[in-house]
């Protein structure tokens, strides 16, 4: 059964003088050691079934808070448990290596998704079909746009049976038609008790992924409830236009990439 349930979680970020990412092990070595924190005191519980966007300005916390989900960076404070298999999109290229083909991306991706080789060469005619890339399946994807490489992320994602899927705007890279497809995935995921977070500033899209949404604000949540009552209150605090100056900047010098332009 996919849950996940985060309580009082903060993730601190460490820099030194020359505003470079420091370890806990480096700070302690170092004199002049400044920290923004990126989450603060943030709880949640997803339950199965539920679909939930995470919207608000940039450097407001919403990669960090997908990263503390999917494992790839450690809460500094709390506790977070996720219980599910686990398939995690943070980019449109879905960890891809450019001079692979589609084919041997998609053979590498579903491998570190958790299916054996033979069951991941199985899958690979699945996955060409699905993601709709023909012939360019087979070209090194160095010559692949944004969309397709998201396509390809997304469809080898799925082979291995997520029951819990983590996306921050790799879907605003669909285009119409693949939403669709997208929509489709996550409508039938959550009928089968899985879990969807998705982090972006389309809230078109978001709309119809997801029923419920939290707002963060450096950091913290904001608000947490039904998706348009949320996405109101975001609006009427300033919607797009709101900024985190400081959040954005720790993000980015810490190598957490927001992709909104």
């Amino acid at each position: 059964m996919a849950t996940i349930r985060a309580e009082r979680l903060g993730v601190r970020f460490l820099f030194d003088r020359d505003q470079r990412v420091l370890t806990p092990g480096r700070a302690r070595l170092t004199r002049a050691v400044t920290e923004t924190w990126g989450l603060r005191e943030v709880g949640v519980s997803i339950a199965p079934g539920e679909g939930v966007a995470l919207i608000g300005p940039m450097g407001s916390g919403k990669t960090t808070l997908l990263r503390v989900f999917a494992d790839v960076l450690p809460a500094d404070r709390g506790s977070i448990e996720v219980m599910g298999r686990v398939a995690t999109l943070l980019s449109t290229d879905g960890g891809t290596l450019e001079a692979l083909t589609g084919r041997e991306n998609a053979m590498l991706l579903v491998v570190l998704g958790g299916l054996s080789r033979d069951q991941a060469a199985g899958r690979l005619e699945a996955i060409r079909d699905a993601s709709g890339l023909g012939e360019a399946f087979e070209r090194p994807v160095s010559s692949y746009s944004q969309g397709m490489l998201a396509r390809l992320s997304f469809t080898a994602a799925l082979q291995a049976g997520p029951s819990v899927l983590l996306l921050d705007e790799v879907h605003e890279a669909f285009d119409h038609a693949f939403r669709k497809v997208l929509e489709r995935r996550a409508s039938e995921l959550l009928a089968a008790g899985g879990i969807l977070v998705a982090a972006g500033h389309d809230h078109e899209v978001l709309r119809r992924l997801c029923d419920r949404a939290l707002y963060l604000e450096e950091g913290r949540v904001r608000a947490d409830g039904p998706f348009e009552e949320v996405r109101r209150l975001y609006l009427e605090e300033g919607g797009p236009l709101a900024t985190d100056a400081g959040g954005a900047e720790a993000e980015k010098r810490a190598g957490i990439p927001d992709a909104t332009p």
